[in-house]
């Protein structure tokens, strides 16, 4: 595994290629600062629409953005010479989308969906860090984002059961 280079000489995607497109969430992956961040910004926009589905077809989109997710990180990174490359955000994408799982409607939720998840995606509790540090490849890329939206989800829903 290849460590990541300072962001000064991380080699650039080819976002004329669709899978460094989605990989780099649209082109938000190419933000100079906090790529992570804006590339959940751009999730919640995705989320929008998203959010109107019946949970059914939801979970088949959320199930559908990881399989691709694990492929297209893991293409990506491979292609860059890069193990999680900081602009790769479709993670962030597919994270932020878990914490979001039957949230209650309203934007006080939204935005209380996108603090958690990325407080758990810099933080790394256990074993969001382990995994961050010992799964390679795609799966790698994709493990930890999703356990951080699994955390965040976990405190959401226990915050909407209590009030």
């Amino acid at each position: 595994m290849t460590t990541s280079p300072t962001p000064e000489h991380r080699p650039e995607p080819d976002l004329s290629n669709p899978v460094h497109l989605l990989a780099f969430g649209l082109g938000s992956g190419c933000a100079p600062r906090a790529p992570g961040t804006v590339g959940t910004l751009v999730a919640v926009l995705l989320y929008l629409p998203l959010s109107r589905l019946d949970l059914a077809w939801y979970l088949l989109l959320l199930a559908l953005a990881v399989l691709v997710g694990i492929w297209i990180c893991d293409r990506t990174s491979r292609d860059l010479g890069v193990h999680d490359h900081g602009g790769i955000v479709w993670d962030e994408f597919a994270g932020f989308w878990l914490t979001m799982v039957a949230a209650p409607s309203g934007w006080e939720w939204i935005v209380l969906g996108f603090v958690l998840f990325r407080l758990f995606d810099i933080w790394k509790p256990w074993p969001i860090g382990y995994l961050d540090r010992r799964v390679g490849g795609g799966l790698g890329i994709m493990l930890d984002d999703l356990a951080a939206g699994g955390f965040a989800w976990l405190l959401m829903q226990f915050i909407h059961a209590m009030f």
